[in-house]
């Protein structure tokens, strides 16, 4: 057994060693888009389209709505708000605040049907705005931008000039998400931190990498590349829409930008629980794994491998050590101290890669030693999405 467990711990070892080394460095929260100085402007700005699917974001919508009609975009563009059958006087809010900015031209509220058969919430809401905006404006892009997320001034400015200067099909922000609560400090930044190794972002950005991924609460769409891929059709049962959508664009062989936001791009959303964060987890947990026992199985090995064996494996070497320098056992061979060798190892190669996450959120250095907490946590958020789906308890878009 105790040699058993040294494998286990050389393997937590080697797990956090090929992160490290990864080619794609996906741990250290690169590239941020706001850093980059602002790309030369176009010739000419082109049309542009904002779709905001909203649900009962009566509460969001005077956070940022504002915002979005205030863009310092020198070109022509409208917002639309897919009001998507609203409890909470939703579309009256967006008029309203259309008036009080003095930006009455700049918004339409698209007010959203039922919902189709083979349809997931959000998407449909993305297709009846589309529809909308190609069928008046017929604009360049689509910025698809959830009711939660505050833009800068600028932001539609940059996306644009990026595109247009990189030939981009799709250019996406991952909105800097809110990390106050005990709750947030614990789980954002990990959350942030797995989404960049399930999609290092550097092969994303890789036309030549077949790793396609966005987030959704930013992304600006070419509507060339969307009507090729057939609309929003393309991912109307998608729960997970934004990687999806990714995807579809990708195997047209065009390029795509995916970056975090420090600054320009925030998400206000607020989790001041750990079981808030865990109802969102849960959501789509088992959905990214494929619906797989088997993918589920080989996900909760490797997140014991990786956050439960380094812990456990140090402390059992320290007191193994302290026992034997005590004289409390007989066996003081060399084998059982690599319990405590490979667990500090993996320990401390876990905390390197981590670090970067911790100071991007502007956390102490000393949350780096909280991620096999996180881990197991999300672990757990992971199984519960997989007995959830069996028992038929899943969550919809804006479900609470």
């Amino acid at each position: 057994m105790v040699v058993l467990g040294v494998l286990l711990g050389f393997a937590s070892l080697l797990i956090w060693l090929g992160i490290w080394l990864h080619p794609a460095r996906p741990w250290d929260f690169q590239p941020v888009g706001d850093d980059e100085p602002m790309p030369s402007p176009p010739t000419e700005w082109p049309d542009v389209c904002i779709l905001v699917p909203a649900r009962n974001e009566r509460d969001s919508l005077p956070h940022t709505l504002p915002a979005l009609l205030r863009q310092d975009y020198p070109g022509s563009f409208l917002v639309i708000v897919i009001d998507d059958r609203s409890q909470d006087g939703t579309a009256k809010i967006a008029r309203a605040l259309a008036h009080e900015t003095a930006a009455v031209e700049r918004l339409h509220v698209v007010q959203g049907k039922d919902l189709p058969a083979g349809w997931v919430g959000k998407v449909w809401a993305l297709e009846q705005g589309a529809t909308f905006a190609l069928s008046t404006r017929h604009p360049k892009y689509l910025l698809l931008t959830d009711a939660d997320i505050r833009h800068a001034p600028g932001s539609l400015r940059r996306l644009v000039s990026e595109s247009e200067q990189r030939q981009l099909a799709l250019n996406s922000r991952m909105a800097r998400l809110r990390c106050v609560s005990h709750a947030e400090r614990l789980l954002v930044p990990p959350f942030v931190f797995f989404f960049n190794l399930l999609y290092p972002m550097r092969q994303v950005n890789d036309r030549r990498s077949g790793v396609a991924a966005a987030a959704g609460g930013c992304v600006l769409l070419a509507t060339e590349a969307l009507m090729r891929a057939g609309g929003f059709a393309c991912i109307r049962d998608r729960i997970i829409d934004d990687v999806s959508l990714a995807r579809c664009i990708k195997t047209q062989e065009v390029p795509l930008q995916l970056a975090l936001s420090r600054t320009e791009v925030e998400s206000l959303r607020v989790y001041d629980s750990i079981a808030s964060l865990w109802i969102m987890v849960r959501r789509t947990a088992f959905t990214e794994l494929r619906y797989s026992w088997v993918r589920l199985a080989g996900v909760v090995l490797g997140l014991l491998l990786m956050f439960f064996v380094p812990p456990l494996w140090l402390m059992m070497g320290m007191v193994w050590s302290m026992m034997a320098a005590s004289g409390g056992i007989a066996d003081v061979s060399s084998t059982p101290m690599l319990l405590g060798v490979t667990g500090l190892g993996a320990w401390l190669l876990m905390a390197r890669v981590y670090q970067p996450a911790v100071r991007f959120f502007g956390l102490s250095v000393y949350w780096v030693w909280t991620l096999p907490l996180a881990g197991l946590l999300y672990g757990a958020m992971t199984v519960d999405s997989a007995f959830r789906h069996v028992s038929g308890m899943r969550i919809g878009w804006r479900d609470r």
